[in-house]
Parts: C-alpha cells; sequence; structure tokens
C-alpha cells in the first residue's frame, strides 16, 4: 500500500487526509455557468472514491469578457446556490474543494465570447486562437484584480476551502509574467519581479476580500517551453517571491498550450516533467503540489523522493473515481487505467462537448444512470443470466466486466491466445504502450468477477445453437473486431504488399525502402513503428550523455535516423485527419522529425516488383519501393452473427464487429448493451449514449 500518499497533509489551515489532489480543468458539465446535477453527482462520486482535494477548473471571474461554453460562472452572486451544492456534496463524501479563478487573456477566442476581443498584456498575436488581442488599459488592469478578489469571496461564500489563481499554461496572469507577451511600457513591464506586479496585486487584493486564514494557491508553469519564454529557473524565483506574501502552496503543470513539446500525450514517459516541481520545491519551503502524467506508483515515488509535497491528477480521477480507495487497500490492479488518449476528454473540450472517458462509460453520466445512490454496475438484477461472448477485445471484455459485475454468469470464447484483440496492436507503436493498461485492467476485473475466459476456441454456429438449446447459455454476444480493408489495387505477382495490421502485429517483414498506403491513423502508427526501427534506445541515448561520447547535435540524429526508408501516401490532402487534435499535431511532428515522406492527393493505381504508381496531379508518378505496406481502414468481421441471427433469440452485436471505430465507441456500445437489460426499465439507456 502507498504510505506517503495517504498520510494527512495540510494546505494553510486546511487538513487534508491525503496527498492526492484533483487537478483542475474545464469539463463542459455546467449549463451556461451554472452548477448542474452532472456536476454535482460527478464530483460527489470523486469524493467518495477518496481523493484529498478537488480542485474545481475554469473558474471564470470576468463579468464582462465571459463565455457560456464549458467554464464556471463566479462573477456575480446567481451562481452562489449551485455552488454551495457542489461543495455540500463534496464535503458529505469527506473531501475538501478549492476552486481555481482562470482568465483566459488572449486565449479567449472572440466567437466563443459574442464577439468580443480578447484582451491582453500586449497586443501580441496568440498562436493558440489566431486571433491578436487588445492591451489592456491601466484602468482594466485594476478592475480584474477587482474581480479577481470579487471571486475569491464568492467562493468563501459558496464553501469552498480555499482558492487558486491559474497562471499557468499561457493564460493572462502568465501572460504578464512572460517577455514574449508581455510588452508594456509602464510599471507592469520590466525585469521578472516588474512583471510579477500584477501577479502580486491580485494576491494582496485577494488576502484583503477573504483574509488570511483562507488558502490561497497558485497554479505555477513550471516552464513555459516557449522559446525566450520564462524556465524553471525563472518559475523558481517566482515561486520564491509568492512563498514572501504569503501564498499556501504552489501546483506546478507543464508549460503552455502553444508549446511545441508534448506534456500530457500518451508518448510523454510517467512523471515526465516532476524535475520541474523538484526545482520548486527546492526553492521554497510552502508544499509543492506536482502533476502531469502522474499514476500511484510515480506519485509514490516523488513522494518518497521528497521531490514534491502532493500529486495532482485529472484524467486519472475521471477514468476512476475510486483510485484513491482502491490504491489505499492495496487493489491497484482493480483501478481502471488513464492512458492518456485524450480522445474522450481533451479532444471533446476543444470542440465544446462535455468530457467523458475512453475506459469509462459511466464518467459525465453519473447523474442520470444512478439508480438511488448506486450506479448500475453495482446493482445487481432480478434475472440474471447466462452469457456467451465471442472476442476478448476491449468491447467483449467491457460486455463481460459489466454484466458479470450485475450478476450475470459470463463466458468468453476467444480464437487468439490472449485477451487484448486490436489494442495488443495499437499498444505496439510507439508511445502508446499504455494501452496495454487497459486490456490488464478489464481482463483483471472479469477474473475477480468470475468470468471464465476460454482461449484458442473457434467459435462455430453449430457449437453455438447446441450450446443454448441445451440451457447452456441464455444469451450471446458477439464482439469478433474488424479486419483491415483490402483495396484491390493490382499488384505484380513478385510485389511484396503486406497489411498495416500484420505489420503491427509483428508478423510481417518490411525491407528498407517502404511506402505506405493510407495516411489515417493506422498509416501514420505504422509509419512511425518503422521509422524507430534502428534508431538510438534510451538506454544507449543515457549511456552516451552521461560519458558524453556524443555531441548533442549526433545524439538527435541518432534518435531520429532509423535504418529505414519510409513514404505515406494518402489520397485526400490531410495526414492523421481521424487523430484527435490535443495528439495530432505531436503526432504529425514526429513524422517530420523522423524524415518520413508525405505525399498527399497521391492515389495508388498499380503496384509493380520494385514500386508503385500513382496518379498525383492529373498525372502518374512512379516511386521505387520494396514493400508496400497497405493502411486503408478497417470492416467488420461479423459473419458469425449473421449465421446466428434468427437461429437463436437473444444476440448482440458490440464493438468493431458492429461498426469500426474508436476504443472508446466500442468501450461505451458494450457498456450499453451490458446495461440495457434486466434492469426493469427504469434507466434511458439509449438517450444517454446517442
Amino acid at each position: 500500500m502507498p504510505l506517503n500518499l495517504f498520510s494527512p497533509g495540510r494546505i494553510g489551515r486546511v487538513e487534508l487526509k491525503n496527498r492526492l489532489v484533483m487537478a483542475p480543468m474545464a469539463l463542459g458539465y455546467c449549463d451556461k455557468g451554472f452548477v448542474t446535477d452532472r456536476m454535482v453527482e460527478f464530483f460527489r462520486l470523486r469524493a467518495r472514491g477518496g481523493v484529498g482535494l478537488i480542485c474545481l477548473g475554469a473558474v471564470q471571474i470576468d463579468p464582462i469578457r465571459k463565455t457560456d461554453y464549458d467554464m464556471v460562472n463566479m462573477y456575480d452572486d446567481t451562481c452562489l446556490p449551485g455552488l454551495q451544492r457542489l461543495t455540500d456534496a463534496v464535503h458529505e463524501e469527506g473531501s475538501k474543494i478549492f476552486a481555481q479563478l482562470l482568465h483566459q487573456g488572449r486565449y479567449a477566442r472572440s466567437r466563443e465570447y459574442k464577439g468580443m476581443e480578447a484582451v491582453a498584456p500586449s497586443a501580441v498575436a496568440s498562436g493558440y486562437t489566431g486571433e491578436t488581442p487588445r492591451e489592456l488599459t491601466l484602468s482594466e488592469i485594476k478592475a480584474l484584480t477587482a474581480y479577481y478578489a470579487a471571486g475569491a469571496k464568492r467562493a468563501l461564500q459558496a464553501g469552498f476551502d480555499g482558492v487558486e489563481l491559474c497562471t499557468n499554461s499561457g493564460y493572462l496572469i502568465g501572460q504578464f509574467l512572460s517577455p514574449l507577451t508581455n510588452q508594456r511600457t509602464d510599471g507592469y513591464n520590466g525585469d521578472l519581479y516588474a512583471r510579477m506586479t500584477f501577479l502580486l496585486e491580485i494576491i494582496a487584493a485577494v488576502r484583503e476580500a477573504v483574509g488570511k486564514n483562507f488558502p490561497l494557491t497558485v497554479r505555477l508553469g513550471g516552464h513555459d517551453f516557449m522559446e525566450g519564454g520564462n524556465t524553471n529557473s525563472e518559475a523558481r524565483r517566482i515561486a520564491g517571491e509568492l512563498e514572501k506574501v504569503g501564498v499556501d502552496a504552489l501546483s506546478i503543470t507543464g508549460g503552455w498550450h502553444e508549446a511545441q513539446v508534448p506534456q500530457i500525450t500518451m508518448e510523454v514517459p510517467r512523471g515526465g516533467y516532476s524535475y520541474l516541481g523538484r526545482g520548486i520545491k527546492e526553492a521554497v519551503s510552502i508544499p509543492v503540489i506536482m502533476s502531469n502524467r502522474m499514476n500511484i506508483a510515480v506519485g509514490e515515488k516523488i513522494l518518497l523522493e521528497g521531490g514534491a509535497d502532493f500529486i495532482a491528477m485529472a484524467r486519472p480521477l475521471i477514468a476512476d473515481p475510486e483510485l484513491p480507495n482502491k490504491a489505499q487497500q492495496g487493489r491497484i490492479d482493480e483501478i481502471r487505467p488513464c492512458v492518456a488518449c485524450n480522445q474522450s476528454c481533451l479532444d471533446r473540450i476543444m470542440t465544446h462537448t462535455a468530457v467523458e472517458c475512453l475506459g469509462n462509460a459511466e464518467a459525465g453520466r453519473e447523474s442520470e444512470l444512478a439508480q438511488g445512490a448506486y450506479l448500475p454496475t453495482q446493482v445487481k438484477t432480478a434475472h440474471p443470466e447466462k452469457i456467451l461472448v465471442i472476442g476478448a477485445g476491449a468491447a467483449g471484455l467491457e460486455y463481460a466486466r459489466v454484466a458479470s459485475a450485475r450478476g450475470h454468469s459470463v463466458t468468453i470464447w476467444e480464437q487468439g491466445s490472449q485477451p487484448g484483440g486490436q489494442i495488443l496492436m495499437a499498444s505496439a507503436i510507439p508511445g502508446r504502450h499504455d494501452l496495454a493498461e487497459l486490456i490488464n485492467y478489464l481482463t483483471c476485473a472479469c477474473a475477480k468477477q468470475g468470468v471464465l475466459i476460454n482461449y484458442q476456441v473457434t467459435a462455430g454456429k453449430e457449437d453455438i445453437i447446441k450450446k443454448v438449446e441445451e440451457g447452456d447459455f441464455t444469451r450471446v454476444v458477439v464482439a469478433t473486431g474488424a479486419g483491415p480493408l483490402d483495396p484491390k489495387i493490382p499488384a505484380e505477382k513478385e510485389a511484396r504488399v503486406v497489411q498495416a495490421w500484420e505489420v503491427l502485429k509483428n508478423r510481417a517483414e518490411v525491407g528498407s525502402n517502404v511506402i505506405i498506403v493510407g495516411g489515417g491513423a493506422v498509416g501514420v502508427e505504422t509509419a512511425l513503428t518503422l521509422a524507430e526501427i534502428g534508431t538510438l534506445d534510451s538506454a544507449a541515448l543515457r549511456h552516451l550523455m552521461l560519458y558524453r561520447a556524443e555531441t548533442p547535435d549526433e545524439l538527435y540524429h541518432l534518435l531520429t535516423h532509423g535504418c529505414k526508408k519510409i513514404t505515406l501516401v494518402e489520397m485526400s490532402n490531410s495526414i492523421g485527419k481521424d487523430i484527435g487534435p490535443s495528439t495530432r499535431w505531436s503526432v504529425l511532428a514526429r513524422l517530420k522529425q523522423h524524415h518520413v515522406k508525405i505525399m498527399k492527393g497521391a492515389k495508388a493505381i498499380s503496384i509493380a516488383e520494385e514500386g508503385v504508381n500513382l496518379e498525383i496531379d492529373g498525372g502518374q508518378v512512379y516511386v521505387p519501393a520494396d514493400t508496400v505496406v497497405l493502411a486503408v481502414g478497417a470492416k467488420p468481421t461479423n459473419s458469425l452473427y449473421h449465421e446466428l441471427k434468427g437461429a437463436i433469440g437473444n444476440l448482440v452485436l458490440i464493438g468493431d464487429a458492429s461498426k469500426p471505430g474508436k476504443i472508446s465507441d466500442a468501450i461505451r456500445e458494450a457498456y450499453r448493451q451490458a446495461i440495457s437489460f434486466g434492469s426493469g426499465g427504469s434507466i434511458p439507456i439509449q438517450k444517454l449514449f446517442d
């Protein structure tokens, strides 16, 4: 059991039962800024799950520049009753809650602020929005300072246990701190200490509004990761000044949204930026909270080594609200993992769609799914069935997990020798190994709930019908997944043509000069997998760096130059368009880093023994290659379902076998189907998952 994480802690005068903090993030659960049942029940379950402190993110304090999207209203008193409901719910479950006060500054998009232009320290164009803000006047700066103070006072009135100021990620206060965006010629600019003036004035105003006993923390970027911006050296100096003026704790995260350094995507190592928090902790004596790609093991290690005092997580607690309780009880293998895919959380919030979770179909639906105080997976059915699931991929395992939790007897037949389906293939891609954790979780959950998984079983129509007729099963669920599409491109007999799926499963040999046909997610991931073959691995890199055996430029060359020449061919004019926006930019950057040649608007019309004929710009081009990899999509593998249809009664088709899609689609559909029978019709299932 993690010992340090579950020791009590203190921020200011607030006692916390453990060292776990739910980090702030926008969720999209409010209604034009007002608290909803959805928000209350979401946070109630996280508090019930054992987290010591919740920090409510995206709380807007400016009554003039405000948006109805995603952010919570704390700019007038109409918000107070709803916020009091929220804080009461969290306190009833034994946790504390802070409110993070945020102003987007130049990160506000005019179309989302009813046409109002963004404001900032200076009129410096935003790479995040593509717009140029207006420079704030002195009177507006004074007004904003008062808005922060008024917001903090409302937080106190609404029952919050403290407030946090957002200075990180390139938002307004951080824009004042940075020489890149603060080009003023008055007292708000100059050296680092002058650039802190706005922040220090806000802190003074907040203290006057709420008193010295109400905890005040600051969320601080440990490194902007912007060329010419603040580094950890400046962050340490800022931290020292904040301690001097009475800030109670510092919550450390990574850089700006504009930064070209991935910070929370799957490729980022767990705790990869914890050195930033350690640098801050060396400069102050007040508590330091560290975040970015955390899990229980990494968090415990950081605390043990003295790198921080608290560990903050956001997405892991969306994935599993019971994470703290499970960890404290030593049930680590029962924690549903966050795999940092971003496809159901950050990608959705970027399009102003409510946050969900790839692995947790209940996330954000707690208030609608709950029957009394219990979710469907916590309620046993009055009509248990004997269920056969065909396929142990993500959909099959999730269906089995949910159905067995509800009291049904479940058996899985899997054709392969291990569970996972396509996730096994996806987790082999560089930087995506965390996906395997989801299968480990599902397999463990099924085992603990008595699900029997039979491997290397070929499911046939007659065997299944016989089992159903003999009463061994009352319901059959087909989760046989999908297979790769064959585009039927004419190819010479001697040509080496393989499917991307076989490459990713390490079942196909490829040569040194490879053309990949298809520039969607699978094609891009295959290109990166092949491009990394022959590059320097992390152990060799560490050794060479420690002994300074090579120059930094040479080491970078060895990291990014493999032994294969890769060309990615795509018919449309967009590469990786089915990859989420929070991840796509970094994936495309890695293609460039690894010198993958990209040909857009190109159609493969025939494959020769030593190359491919492409149609591009109305003409034909021949591109030499010794191997052609096809990555043009997927098709359902569902012939068994059609053979069984009409022959047995309760027959269900789920996951990619129904319609190829994302992992989150398969998990959500499996969950929906698994709770849709035996519930007495009390849950509006279809409406919830439309």
